[in-house]
């Protein structure tokens, strides 16, 4: 059997969607499985021994604006490595019209995706000739086990999720690297970045948070940030008065390694923080225009920190607010769940994904 994945991007998506391939490979070892994905969303499933075929894209220039025409032509420069493929069955994990395009240019006979109230773009419902319903409040790692279980008829598991990402030593020395830097011993890793200006929690609060975890846990903090998030990681470390923090930009499996060794990690609904629930680390999220329920780790010891007293987050998802009052939590109730998430770990409760 040939089988397909569709799910393009973006780091934490492509992270909620390993469970599904660990499935389908555990499941049908023998199948020959592809795939596509957007180029910058393609380190972590590089090297990949469940991926027989990493098909790289670049779909920026499929987004709206063009006529139809013009949607079609580009869509079809990008396919032409996908089309060098033969594939039994599809499967559209991402539920947009450029994947759902995607899916139909491959050439299977068989495609399925999300029903319409599962989809991120509707229309993107045109290109499968079968779909899948799901419930509409639900993880979105059991939501894309749901889509493989269904397209494959197979099993899958209700907890204990795996996640395959392949690391060299390569990966692990840089991780040792940043652990050196910041003293060698016990160590949080706090990320103040993510997509979307309206998922940050203040850079400040962060640098006070650091204060905490060192005066009152012991713990120095590696603030890890990306390459073009140096100012942000910057004002963290400003505010700051014991110094007791050191600012990384780790690759992605370098992070990767980081975080299965932190004592705890502090977040938003962003790639790492998703890394950091596929590493095992205990995590405390921090969210406000998206939803914990669907974004967050399926762990029940992991804790997320959010706005339940306001009543503007119900469907919000979005990138700009002139209130933005959601990401407005203080350092005291972030800090007392990072203490409530480390007691968890101190009492040796086994890690689960129930």
């Amino acid at each position: 059997m040939r089988l397909l994945i569709v799910k393009l991007g973006s780091i934490g998506d492509i992270v909620h969607t390993l469970p599904a391939l660990a499935v389908m490979r555990r499941a049908i070892p023998d199948a020959e499985i592809s795939w596509v994905v957007e180029e910058r969303s393609a380190e972590i499933l590089r090297k990949n021994p469940m991926i027989d075929n990493l098909i790289e894209v670049d779909t920026r220039s499929m987004r709206g604006g063009k006529v139809i025409e013009g949607i079609l032509l580009d869509a079809s420069k990008q396919v032409s490595e996908l089309r060098s493929y033969t594939f039994d069955i599809v499967i559209d994990f991402q539920g947009l019209i450029k994947s759902g395009l995607i899916a139909r240019l491959s050439g299977a006979k068989v495609r399925y995706g999300f029903s319409k109230s599962g989809l991120r773009e509707s229309s993107a419902r045109l290109f499968y000739n079968d779909t899948v319903d799901v419930p509409t409040q639900v993880n979105v790692i059991r939501k894309n086990l749901m889509l493989a279980a269904k397209a494959l008829r197979v099993e899958v598991p209700t907890a204990d999720f795996e996640f395959p990402i392949v690391t060299t030593a390569e990966h692990v020395a840089e991780a040792n690297a940043i652990i050196n830097k910041a003293g060698g011993g016990e160590f949080a890793v706090l990320n103040p970045a993510g997509g979307w200006v309206t998922k940050l929690w203040h850079a400040e609060k962060f640098g006070q948070l650091a204060d905490r975890l060192w005066e009152e846990c012991g713990l120095v903090s590696v603030v890890v940030t990306g390459p073009k998030e140096a100012e942000l990681a910057e004002k963290v470390a400003a505010s700051s008065r014991s110094g007791k923090l050191t600012l990384a930009q780790p690759s992605l499996k370098g992070f990767y390694e980081l975080a299965k060794r932190a004592r705890v990690y502090v977040g938003g609904d962003t790639g790492p923080t998703h890394l950091a629930v596929a590493a095992a680390a205990p995590v405390v999220g921090l969210f406000g225009p998206t939803e914990w329920w669907r974004n967050g780790s399926p762990n029940p010891d992991d804790i997320c920190v959010e706005r339940n007293d306001i009543d503007c987050r119900i469907d919000c998802h979005r990138r700009t607010c002139s209130k933005w009052i959601c990401m407005d939590s203080d350092v005291e109730t972030v800090f007392a769940a990072v203490i409530k998430r480390l007691e968890k770990v101190s009492t040796g409760a086994e890690p689960s994904r129930a």
